[in-house]
């Protein structure tokens, strides 16, 4: 056999060996896999892991009830909103029912000097932030852009293009780096970047550019992915043919996936990425593996694309009684308590809904407002055209 036959031959097995690979069955990821960092089992047992245990070890019993506590809260004020915009009193609303443990976790681990970009769901993360849940709603209401100032709470605002916020806040980071604000071994100063998004937003393309910027400059930034399985109507198995940690393999960063359901375990890895971050070692994916269930927002019907025992499934690993059950198990937390935080819940719905439906409707003319910092004639005059446009219908009698 000639050279170039069997050159043929090679080339054709290794066409099948392709194609065997392309074609075969995503395998399930399932409860997360062995991979997954878990530190609560779904039923509140404790986990050792030697690698992230010291991350939580001094947590005491008043920093636990405190993340049950945000947990519960949290998912009040979900509720809440969801409500209000079935009752028309909000144009949309994007769940976090499941995540919040992921959200939480993450937010918790962040210093006063870190900054957080999220996308339009991060309602947990803005909540340990200090942003008034009812700016949350006035953005969906239509009434402001988010109604929070970035800088004072370190939290962007909501960011509802797919994937965006990742370039702002590899730029971001970028930034903080060449002010030396990384490195220098002081604790108050030192800074670090968090991006949010999700599994679909993995396929976009700002978010693998900003992997590829972070990557090469070593910038100080933490991409957390929650992965809630579905991307909109598509699965898991539609997006990714690895684990969705593994993708920072190849641009030159670690990734490692979390149990999303496990407050504990994300407040552990999170602070771990933090802290390399803010001392110079680059940035770290991290994928927190949870479960959305709900809908993507309101405007979704998921029963169309997806079967309710997959939900049920869902339900055993649900974060807060997770919490609740180890709280519980090692005396952290009484009847007593648990009673107060739920009386906090009812006092903060109707804080949340008293607080929607008076929010007053924004002028016409207030579109104008903030798009310069400084007074523009261009804007001016289109403001002046705005403002007599409509009163030449109050002269006509028209409305």
């Amino acid at each position: 056999m000639s050279d170039n036959a069997v050159a043929d031959a090679t080339s054709v097995d290794h066409e099948g060996d392709v194609i065997a690979e392309l074609t075969a069955p995503v395998p399930e990821v399932g409860d997360g896999g062995p991979e997954m960092v878990q530190l609560l089992t779904p039923e509140g047992q404790r986990v050792e892991n030697t690698e992230y245990d010291e991350y939580v070890k001094d947590l005491g019993e008043e920093e636990l009830r405190g993340f049950y506590r945000d947990l519960v809260l949290i998912r009040r004020v979900d509720a809440e909103a969801t409500a209000l915009q079935r009752q028309g009193e909000l144009g949309i609303w994007a769940s976090l029912l499941g995540q919040e443990a992921a959200q939480v976790g993450s937010g918790r681990a962040l210093r006063p000097q870190d900054y957080a970009f999220p996308t339009y769901r991060e309602h947990g993360v803005a909540w340990c932030r200090g942003v008034d849940p009812l700016n949350l709603l006035g953005l969906f209401r239509g009434v402001n852009h988010g109604g929070w100032d970035p800088n004072e709470k370190n939290f962007h605002l909501y960011t509802i293009v797919i994937g965006a916020q990742t370039l702002h806040a590899t730029g971001y980071a970028m930034g903080i780096q060449r002010d030396g604000a990384v490195g220098t071994g002081d604790e108050d100063r030192d800074a670090a970047v968090i991006a949010y998004f999700g599994d679909g937003a993995t396929a976009q393309g700002d978010v693998n550019e900003s992997f590829v910027y972070a990557a090469v400059n070593n910038a100080p930034v933490v991409f957390f992915c929650q992965n809630n399985q579905w991307a909109i109507s598509e699965p898991n198995e539609r997006q990714t043919r690895i684990p969705l940690y593994q993708r920072a393999r190849g641009f030159g960063f670690p990734g490692v996936r979390v149990d999303g359901n496990d407050v504990l375990a994300v407040y552990a890895v999170t602070k771990q990425a933090l802290d390399a971050a803010r001392t110079g070692q680059g940035p770290t994916f991290i994928e927190a593996f949870t479960y959305r269930m709900g809908a993507h927002t309101t405007s979704d019907d998921p029963t169309k694309y997806r079967v309710s025992a997959e939900v049920e499934v869902w339900k055993h690993r649900d974060p807060i009684e997770r919490l609740k059950s180890y709280l519980v198990h090692e005396k952290k937390a009484d009847q007593a308590f648990f009673d107060e935080v739920d009386r906090e819940a009812d006092e903060l719905a109707a804080h949340v809904r008293e607080g929607c439906l008076s929010m007053a409707d924004p002028t016409g003319d207030s579109m104008f407002d903030h798009i310069y910092v400084e007074p523009h004639p261009v804007v001016e005059a289109e403001r002046k055209e705005f403002a007599a446009y409509h009163a030449g219908f109050a002269e006509e009698g028209g409305h």
